[in-house]
C-alpha cells in the first residue's frame, strides 16, 4: 500500500509504472508486441515525441505553451534538404543551419511574448499558422527528399544496436534534467512558473527568460524535425502536425502543471513513450480512422485523469 500511495503522489514514477503495465499486459496479449525489435521501434518513435516535448516542458513549466511545435518541425524537415549545399559532404552545414533557423523562429515567439506582451498561446499559434502558409508556398504539395548524409545516418544508424534517436533523445534528456534541476536557468524557469511577480521582485529577467526557454523550445522541435526528416527519408506539408498535441499530451501526463511552477522532465519522458503505446495498441484493432480517433483521444482522457492531474493536498 505504501508504494501505491508514493506512486500516486509522485506522478513521474505513477506514469512509469503505467507504461510499466501496459507493456507487460500488452506483450501476454499480443504476439510479438513484447519483441526486442518491437519495443526498440516504440522507443524510437517516442523519441521524436520526447525531443520535441522538452522544449514544451521547459516552456509550461515557465507558465507558457508553445503552438508552433509541429509548424517548426515540418519547416526544418522541408527547409533542410533544400537548404543543404552540395558541396558539404559531411551535411553538417545543413543541419546546424536547419537548427539555427528553428531557434530563431522560437526567439521570435519569446520576442513577441515578452516585448510586444502577445500571450504566448496567441503568439505561437499566429507562428504556427504563418509558417504553414509559408510552406504551402515553398513546397506546395509536393514532397522533399532527402539527401543529407548526416541526416540520413541520423535515421538509420544502430550504434550498439541502438537507433540513433534515442541516443540522441537520452543525450537531450540528460541536458534537461541537468536544466531544470541542477543549473540556475531552470530555477529561474520554476520560479516564473510559480509566481512571475514574485520572481520579478527577487530580481529575476522576465523578458530574458522568456526568450530563451522559446528559443530552446524552436531548437528541439528543430531537433525533432531533423530526427522525423531522417526516419521518413522525406519531408512534407503536415509531416509534423501530429506532434504538437501529443507533445503537449506527454507534458501533462508526466505530472507537470499545465500553470507552470511545478515538474520535471522525468515525467515527460514515460509521458512520451505512453502515448506511442497507446497508439499501437489502438493500431492493432482493425477499427476506421475515425473510430481510432475517438478511441485515442478517449484513452488519453483517461490517462490523463489518473497520472497527469494536479496533487490533492
Amino acid at each position: 500500500m505504501n508504494v501505491i500511495r508514493t506512486a500516486f503522489r509522485n506522478p513521474p514514477l505513477l506514469t512509469f509504472v503505467l507504461v510499466s503495465l501496459v507493456w507487460i499486459i500488452a506483450s501476454f496479449m499480443l504476439r510479438g508486441f513484447g519483441a526486442y525489435g518491437h519495443l526498440r521501434y516504440l522507443l524510437e518513435l517516442a523519441a521524436v515525441i520526447g525531443i520535441a516535448a522538452a522544449g514544451q516542458t521547459l516552456v509550461i513549466l515557465m507558465g507558457g505553451i508553445d503552438l508552433s511545435v509541429g509548424a517548426v518541425i515540418t519547416v526544418t524537415a522541408i527547409l533542410l534538404p533544400l537548404i543543404s549545399p552540395a558541396s558539404d559532404p559531411t551535411g553538417l552545414v545543413g543541419i546546424a543551419t536547419a537548427l539555427v533557423i528553428a531557434a530563431g523562429i522560437g526567439l521570435l515567439n519569446g520576442a513577441g511574448s515578452a516585448y510586444l506582451r502577445v500571450p504566448p498561446i496567441i503568439m505561437t499559434l499566429a507562428m504556427a499558422t504563418f509558417l504553414q502558409g509559408l510552406l504551402v508556398i515553398i513546397a506546395g504539395g509536393s514532397a522533399v527528399t532527402v539527401s543529407n548524409p548526416a541526416v540520413i545516418l541520423l535515421g538509420q544508424a544502430r550504434p550498439l544496436g541502438i537507433p540513433a534517436g534515442i541516443v540522441l533523445w537520452l543525450v537531450v534528456s540528460v541536458f534537461v534534467l541537468l536544466l531544470i534541476h541542477r543549473m540556475p536557468t531552470g530555477a529561474r524557469f520554476l520560479a516564473l512558473g510559480a509566481n512571475a511577480l514574485a520572481a520579478r521582485l527577487s530580481g529575476v529577467r522576465v523578458e530574458r527568460n522568456t526568450l530563451l526557454v522559446y528559443t530552446l523550445s524552436g531548437f528541439f522541435a528543430g531537433l525533432a524535425g531533423i530526427l522525423v526528416l531522417g526516419m521518413n527519408r522525406q519531408g512534407y506539408v503536415g509531416i509534423g502536425d501530429p506532434y504538437l498535441l501529443t507533445s503537449i499530451a506527454a507534458v501533462v501526463l508526466g505530472g507537470t502543471s499545465i500553470l507552470g511552477g511545478r515538474g520535471t522532465y522525468a515525467g515527460t519522458i514515460p509521458g512520451a513513450i505512453l502515448l506511442v503505446t497507446t497508439t499501437a495498441l489502438i493500431t492493432v484493432v482493425n477499427a476506421s480512422p475515425g473510430w481510432r480517433s475517438i478511441m485515442f483521444g478517449t484513452l488519453i482522457l483517461a490517462l490523463l485523469l489518473v497520472s497527469g492531474r494536479e496533487a490533492r493536498r
